[in-house]
């Protein structure tokens, strides 16, 4: 082994343990001013890049220049980015794996067939204007796993631990709990626990991730990786790429060693570029130093497992298919009444633009970006929608457009994000203190947000049931003025569903209040 290499495969840890920690605290930073965009990650994804941009019809900057950096890559050394780079990647070296002793059963090859499947069916309905399936992308996942799952968990767990501590009968204890609690508020974790709905969906599918590595080390990358397919078609072009010499003896050592199983015996321990994710690891397991990497010229030669004629056939179907029977559901004739989207984004051009990475709901303030399930049926999965009754669009912010990688939520100026309607708000009579009780409430006036109030106020004479005659302030609201910040409904006092909602705007309060 050169004491180039050898010096390579002590630094892949560091590497990998450095750049998880830079995504985590770019996630972490999302909301404060951060040294890094929170897109950051997702600007080197290519997968998310090319899918975005064939959805959209058009191209995104930093996500084509990102994205060419990470095939130019691939290109000069393989799937470099897999096991060097990749966070799920590193989570999944992390994790305990079970690697098959000689004599067990490996699993078919035909397996690998699987990521190209979901390659194919998540291109081919990009170019039909459908993300859906991007969600099966590694940073995607990774990234609202940790945002809307873990990181809110966390924050939980620790300030439950702060409310023990800090009820003990030592003064000097509690002292410490408050400022430590300050000082995490003030870097690290969000000023108000955060709430996403999905949580337990999102964890479980990170979860599965997890368990299928019990099965195989790093299962994920050998058979169902979308990312890892693209990569790995890259890199059977790839300069730099493993050779086996004739000082090997055959003894296995290698293909035990190699987290992605592609080391093959039957074909003289030689490996496939498009499978081999530079980890180095199978150098120091050879004890007659019979491997070496080296540059090649020549393309690397197609495995049966490699996506063919047929496979693509089958996913353009699948994926022709999946969009046909999406168009046809109700969501696509007649949006929920509560489909409410982020400033300036609107249906259908933002489905065809989200990638459902989570970035937005991660830095929104107050919790009210939330993941679909059903409101914006299978074609909206896992896109935001803002929920009022969770949490408002707070009129001083513009987080959400200004951290989105591909537009769908456009880039705003504040000025302008005050100005876009999101939806209009409607007082139910029947609900509404002052209106159906004959009690006085105006919390919704007061909580609108505009210089000119959306809800106005009138004034009205009421016969209680004592029989007494009193003057109250009842809300209504001016739809010409109403934004659908959703304030009013998230401070109405009322339990269970508000006295007031925000309703999808109709296609005359689409755009932005005069």
């Amino acid at each position: 082994m050169t004491r180039l290499t050898q010096f390579l495969r002590r630094l892949r840890p560091w590497v990998q343990a450095l750049t998880f920690i830079l995504f985590i605290a770019v996630l972490v930073s999302a909301r404060r001013k951060a040294f890094l965009p929170a897109d950051v990650f997702f600007r080197f994804d290519p997968l998310v890049g090319l899918a975005g941009m064939l959805a959209a019809r058009q191209v995104t900057a930093a996500l084509l220049i990102g994205g060419l950096i990470a095939l130019v890559a691939a290109l000069v050394a393989g799937r470099v980015w897999c096991g060097w780079l990749c966070p799920l990647g590193t989570v999944l070296d992390w994790t305990p794996a079970h690697q098959p002793a000689p004599r067990e059963s490996e699993l078919s090859p035909r397996w690998r067939q699987v990521k190209y499947f979901l390659l194919g069916l998540i291109l081919v309905a990009a170019l039909l204007g459908n993300l859906t399936l991007i969600f099966l992308d590694p940073i995607t996942l990774l990234y609202r796993t940790v945002a809307a799952a873990l990181w809110p968990a966390l924050a939980a767990v620790i300030w439950g631990i702060e409310r023990v501590l800090v009820k003990l009968p030592v003064p000097v204890l509690q002292d410490a709990v408050v400022s430590v609690d300050i000082f995490l508020r003030s870097t690290v974790l969000p000023v108000e626990q955060p709430v996403y709905a999905l949580s337990g969906l999102t964890a479980l599918l990170f979860v599965i991730v997890l368990a299928l590595n019990a099965w195989r080390a790093r299962f994920w990358c050998r058979y169902l990786c979308p990312l890892g397919a693209l990569l790995g078609l890259v890199s059977k072009v790839a300069w730099l790429r493993r050779a086996v010499n004739d000082r090997c003896i055959a003894c296995g050592r290698c293909a035990r060693a190699c987290p992605t199983g592609t080391i093959d015996a039957t074909r003289d321990y030689a490996s496939d570029p498009s499978e081999c994710i530079m980890c180095l690891e199978c150098v120091p397991a050879c004890p007659q130093e019979a491997q070496e990497f080296r540059g090649h010229l020549q393309p690397a030669a197609w495995q049966s497992y490699d996506p063919s004629r047929r496979q693509f056939l089958a996913s353009a179907g699948a994926a022709v298919t999946m969009v046909g029977l999406s168009a046809v559901i109700p969501a696509a004739q007649r949006p929920h009444p509560f489909l409410l989207r982020p400033p300036g984004a609107t249906d259908p051009d933002f489905l065809s633009r989200c990638v459902r990475c989570g970035v937005c709901i991660k830095v929104c303030p107050t919790s009210a970006l939330q993941p679909s399930l059903t409101a914006a049926g299978w074609p909206g999965l896992w896109t935001p929608v803002l929920v009022p009754r969770i949490g408002y669009c707070d009129f001083s912010c513009n987080a959400c457009g200004q951290a989105c990688p591909t537009g769908a939520i456009p880039r705003l100026t504040l000025e302008e994000k005050r100005r876009a309607v999101i939806g209009h708000a409607y007082v139910n009579r029947n609900r509404c203190l002052p209106w159906a009780s004959g009690r006085s409430c105006i919390t919704c006036e007061e909580m609108c947000p505009l210089p000119e109030k959306a809800i106005q106020l009138e004034e009205a004479q009421v016969t209680r049931p004592d029989g007494r005659t009193i003057t109250l302030l009842r809300p209504y609201v001016v739809q010409e003025r109403c934004i659908g910040c959703g304030i009013c409904e998230n401070h109405c006092p009322l339990g269970g569903e508000a006295a007031i909602r925000v309703y999808t705007p109709t296609d005359l309060g689409v755009g932005q209040v005069s």
